[in-house]
């Protein structure tokens, strides 16, 4: 950077005015009277910064980079960016963010950019997939989730070829990426912005990219019928949350409060989906959903998935350096079958948090523990289902509920379902003896094929069938037969589904949620936790 160079502004810290100078590596501002005079002069390293929103300064306190045992300025540090700008998401105001807010400070760090405004959709992953990319170190993306998710297609899908490995393989252990993505929110949803960092701004996604923060994130591959559908990383979920964007599409002329109206429409039409879901369940002693823990800056539990998904690596950089085998495979462990008719399937691989949702989905989900979190919904009353839906809103346990189910797993199965009867639901070993015991339930005695005894059991559901009440009104129609696949607010073109996840596929320029008395709380959990 040369010398002398640097950028003044005025900020707000609590109620008091100053006159900012960012310089290098610190933050140098005087406060500022009433008669714009100066006062005392405060300097802080950019390391200490955790936000900065609409024009007020939040830093992280009695902290320092010194205190921590995180290198905020590490190797991983970038020095060549590719910039991919989305014009037209949110409200269309992405090339403005990156040109006024974000390449100014890349320039004041001596990051150099190659920025491309997109003109169509895709244009970003095919850029990823074909273009020569020696000499990035890193990608970013100016947009929403949508922008995101081409980038994540793109950044995954070249690493893939470039190794020679099969993405349609549902079977296969992806290759971890080593181009880092960051993310600069400026779209009409930023939920992986969100769950991420913890605030949507621009000039903070800025500054962790500049720093060089690495956040390690879960993907989950989509597959049907040993085909690649779509990469996930927040929501894949069906019934409830598919039909509100299936119903919101038709209504893109409203902008974002489509998906107010297509929730409430969805809402009251009061649908429930007959199917068959099979997970492979993740070890209850490494973490539960159920538990009081959340995923922040320094997260435990994902710091010990690392080294049981890398046993191998003796360091965070040779995880790009060679092709590993995870510890764990889909083959592993019993599979679980269940059966009958739900309001809406979910599997999570983040908490899905956003300003409306500030605990997300799933709290206690993790971002980079190789697991997802399949939450099962099953038919209730319309009134006990508002209920839940209200809880998303709030801190309370959305999970306490008894028509709500969750598990924290590796891999799911879905399948429609044609049985419309509730009251059972089936349990199944192995997905060999998943087979065998349709063929029982025909009078075909075929256990052959399985190689070992079928464990069939049936048990009361518990869930009784949903009625129609007043509340519905005009708006209480048969449900159809078929929903679909809300992933990542795209819609599946297949319902019968396998979803794998592939743990710390890709990193972030992202150094997680942090907030102080939340990761407290935490520690004490995971100490009770323990002791238990």
């Amino acid at each position: 950077m040369e010398p002398g160079l640097k950028l003044e502004s005025t900020l707000w810290v609590g109620n008091k005015r100053h006159r900012v100078v960012l310089t290098g590596w610190k933050f140098n501002w005087t406060e500022v009277d009433k008669k714009n005079r100066d006062k005392k002069t405060i300097s802080v390293s950019v390391a200490e910064i955790i936000g900065v929103e609409d024009g007020r300064v939040t830093i992280l306190p009695h902290k320092s980079a010194e205190d921590t045992d995180k290198d905020f300025t590490g190797p991983l540090r970038p020095s060549r960016l590719l910039v991919f700008i989305n014009p037209f998401g949110g409200k269309k105001q992405g090339k403005d963010i990156y040109q006024s807010l974000v390449a100014p400070l890349f320039e004041l760090a001596g990051i150099s950019c190659h920025a491309i405004v997109t003109e169509q959709a895709n244009q970003a992953r095919d850029h990823l997939l074909k273009k020569d990319l020696t000499g990035f170190d890193g990608v970013v993306c100016v947009g929403g989730d949508g922008m995101f998710s081409e980038v994540l297609h793109g950044v995954i899908g070249r690493t893939q070829q470039e190794v020679g490995l099969s993405e349609n393989d549902p079977g296969v252990t992806l290759q971890p990426c080593p181009l880092h993505i960051g993310i600069i929110p400026a779209g009409s949803t930023d939920c992986v912005c969100y769950a991420t960092v913890g605030v949507i701004d621009p000039i903070t996604s800025a500054l962790h990219i500049i720093i060089g923060d690495s956040q390690p994130l879960d993907v989950c591959s989509v597959h049907h019928a040993n085909i690649l559908v779509r990469y996930s990383v927040s929501l894949l979920g069906y019934g409830f949350y598919g039909d509100v964007l299936a119903e919101s599409e038709k209504h893109r002329w409203m902008g974002p409060l489509r998906y107010d109206y297509a929730g409430t429409m969805v809402y009251l039409n009061n649908r429930s989906y007959a199917g068959i879901i099979q997970f492979l369940p993740a070890d209850p002693l490494l973490s539960s959903p159920r538990d009081k823990t959340r995923c922040l800056s320094g997260c435990s539990v994902c710091s010990r998935s690392t080294e049981r998904l890398f046993p191998h690596c003796l360091d965070s950089s040779s995880l790009y350096n060679s092709h590993l085998s995870q510890i764990s495979s889909d083959s592993d462990g019993d599979w679980v079958s269940v059966e009958g008719k739900f309001r809406c399937v979910s599997l999570a691989c983040m908490s899905c948090s956003c300003p409306r949702s500030p605990l997300g989905l799933s709290p206690s989900a993790h971002l980079a523990d190789g697991t997802g979190d399949l939450i099962l919904v099953w038919d209730s009353h319309p009134l006990a289902f508002l209920k839940y839906l209200y809880r998303q809103t709030s801190t309370q346990d959305r999970f306490d509920m008894p028509f709500v189910e969750v598990h924290r797993v590796k891999a799911v199965r879905f399948s429609v379902s044609s049985n419309e009867e509730e009251g059972t639901y089936k349990e199944v070993r192995t997905p060999s003896e998943v087979e065998a015991a349709a063929a029982a339930e025909e009078g075909v005695e075929d256990l052959s094929r399985s190689g070992s005894q079928q464990h069939l059991t049936e048990k009361p559901a518990g869930h009784p069938k949903a009625t129609c009440t007043p509340l519905c009104g005009l708006c209480c129609r048969k449900a159809p037969h078929l929903s679909v696949w809300n992933c990542d607010g795209e819609i599946l073109p297949f319902t019968d589904i396998l979803c794998r996840i592939h743990g710390q596929l890709v990193r972030l320029y992202a150094r997680g949620i942090e907030d102080a008395a939340a990761m407290h709380a935490c520690k004490e959990e995971m100490v009770k936790r323990e002791r238990q």
